[in-house]
């Protein structure tokens, strides 16, 4: 049998008769941009995370630009994030004019290294990015206390961590301001591009509702140079559907992870690590082998879907080359680049499926 790495027709089938009729609401009522549904979604993300205030914005990219903008991080500023995760956690620090600043990953959660982050300040930094990769949540309480120390801000990159919790708060609660992502490929995903920013700050929101819009508060009076970064209203109604399912799947991913835990656990290369503190909803679940090459091979023969995450740390990026780092600066997000490869895990993949996937993972 062949299996993919996700079976996205097979989640919507088991909601299509939800999801048709959210759809259908929207066509009705011919209300496609800054509607009810947009405004309803950002009360329940904002409810979810357990922040006072959640903006919907077009994508995971936007919410990460327009909360460094409205911080009012620009040219001349630095700002500190991890080279192993997906491009536009840097992309959009250099995007507004600052300039990245990378530091090390943890050797077990692939997260930030923490025990590294305070000798990157510097008198040119403004705020910190941390980003839960894979699903697993950093210790943002601790970066704010490190933040705080600076007079720093902190931006949770949650791109790939929805739900997931850390000394039971959830992403998204802890930091100045934590930015989603709602590519269909999340854990909450849309059926087309979405993002999401939440925060404690009723100034922030408001900064932000007027970048999303061309600096508008009102309807052609522009404060100042802003974006059009405007969640449609199909894609809200698809998203608010998908957020009453969200703790059942990302439980169903954390069974799946646990399945592969026990029938991996003699496997002859590095299972995902977790903090005993992190409650993580597995958006990936990544192994980290030496025979990389050959694992692919032999679960791509077998007709198993897999995918590297991430071939190439950022400060070893093309596009990054002018900050001047070089082959070694970041030995552990190097060796996770070499070894990392993310295997099927999502709710509706069967414990036969499992099964077989182990047994080629194996060899």
């Amino acid at each position: 049998m062949r299996i993919p790495l996700l079976d996205l027709k097979a989640q919507y089938l088991s909601i299509k008769e939800e999801i048709d009729q959210a759809i259908m609401n929207v066509l009705d009522s011919s209300v496609f941009i800054l509607g009810p549904e947009m405004k309803a979604l950002e009360k329940e993300i904002a409810a979810y995370c357990g922040t006072k205030d959640a903006v919907a914005v077009g994508n995971g990219t936007d919410a990460l630009v327009l909360t460094l903008k409205a911080f009012g991080i620009g040219p001349g500023d630095e700002v500190i994030t991890t080279p192993f995760t997906f491009f536009a956690s840097a992309e959009t620090i250099a995007q507004v004019g600052a300039t990245p600043v990378f530091v090390d990953i943890d050797l077990v959660t692939l997260n930030m290294d923490l025990t590294q982050l305070e000798e990157k300040i510097t008198s040119r930094t403004k705020a910190i990015i941390p980003v839960h990769i894979f699903g697993q949540m950093v210790d943002v309480e601790r970066v704010m206390e490190i933040a705080a120390r600076h007079d720093l801000k902190v931006i949770e990159d949650a791109a790939q961590a929805i739900g997931s919790e850390y000394r039971g708060k959830r992403a998204g609660s802890i930091a100045h301001a934590s930015t989603f992502s709602f590519f269909p490929t999340k854990n909450l995903g849309a059926y087309g591009d979405a993002g999401m920013i939440v925060t404690n700050d009723a100034d922030l929101a408001s900064q932000l509702r007027m970048l999303r819009f061309h600096g508008c508060k009102t309807k052609y009076y522009h404060d100042e140079i802003g974006y059009n970064s405007r969640l449609d209203e199909v894609q809200a109604a698809i998203l608010r559907v998908k957020l009453r399912h969200l703790d059942n799947w990302n439980e169903g991913r954390r069974e799946k992870a646990k399945v592969y835990d026990e029938l991996l656990a003699d496997a002859a290369l590095q299972l995902p690590g977790r903090d005993p503190l992190a409650t993580p909803i597995y958006h990936l679940y990544v192994l980290r082998s030496e025979e990389r090459n050959v694992l692919m091979e032999r679960l791509t023969a077998g007709g198993v879907a897999n995918a590297i995450y991430y071939p190439v740390p950022l400060h070893l990026q093309k596009a990054f080359r002018t900050l001047g780092y070089k082959v070694g600066d970041f030995p552990v997000a190097e060796k996770a680049c070499e070894q990392a490869l993310a295997i099927p895990c999502y709710p509706e993949l069967s414990l036969e499926q499992q099964r077989e996937i182990a047994t080629l993972v194996k060899g």
